[in-house]
């Protein structure tokens, strides 16, 4: 019988530290990130209150005949604001931001655009379908990342510049994952 050890099989986490090797990259992450989506929420809420009363008056000046692609766009909200900040420049959101969290890809570079679209519409799909349970799946690995980060290819770290040294600069991991 042929004995197999785990470190005979590589693994696939194309360079992504290990939580063990630098564990300030992945300090309170789940629960800053709970926090954060709590202010987003705050931040939605606001924009929609905005974009409501913006909408209600165009949709009542045009007669009604704006109002089907206005309140489309209405619903499309909460999928714009998590896209484009995650995809921008800090690759974060507000909430993710005052938690000192960014998101980045495997190879430690920024999302790009249809990353943070994948990463924003499975996770508005599945937890919508499984009433949040899903996210559960964040406390049974090592990264602590959440289904719709696996599938999206992107990672939740805490802020660069909290890491104190814990890496020779910002994503300067190695590409064997340690």
């Amino acid at each position: 019988m042929t004995e197999y050890r785990a470190s005979a099989f590589p693994r696939l986490d194309w360079g992504v530290p290990d939580p063990a090797a630098a564990p300030a990259l992945y300090d309170g992450v789940v629960w800053r990130r709970i926090a954060a989506y709590a202010v987003d929420l705050v931040c939605i809420g606001m924009i929609c209150a905005a974009a409501w009363v913006t909408f209600g008056i165009a949709t009542l000046l045009s007669f009604g005949l704006l109002g089907p692609p206005l309140w489309f766009l209405f619903g499309l909200i909460p999928l714009a604001y998590h896209t484009l900040l995650i995809a921008g420049p800090r690759s974060a959101t507000v909430g993710m931001r005052l938690f000192d969290i960014e998101m980045r890809s495997w190879d430690g570079a920024p999302p790009t655009f249809l990353q943070a679209l994948i990463q924003t519409g499975v996770f508005y799909l599945t937890v919508g379908a499984t009433c949040s349970l899903i996210l559960l799946f964040a406390l049974v690995n090592r990264r602590r990342r959440t289904l719709h980060d696996v599938l999206s290819g992107i990672v939740a770290v805490r802020t660069a510049p909290r890491w104190n040294g814990a890496l020779r600069g910002p994503f300067s991991w190695s590409s064997s994952g340690i």
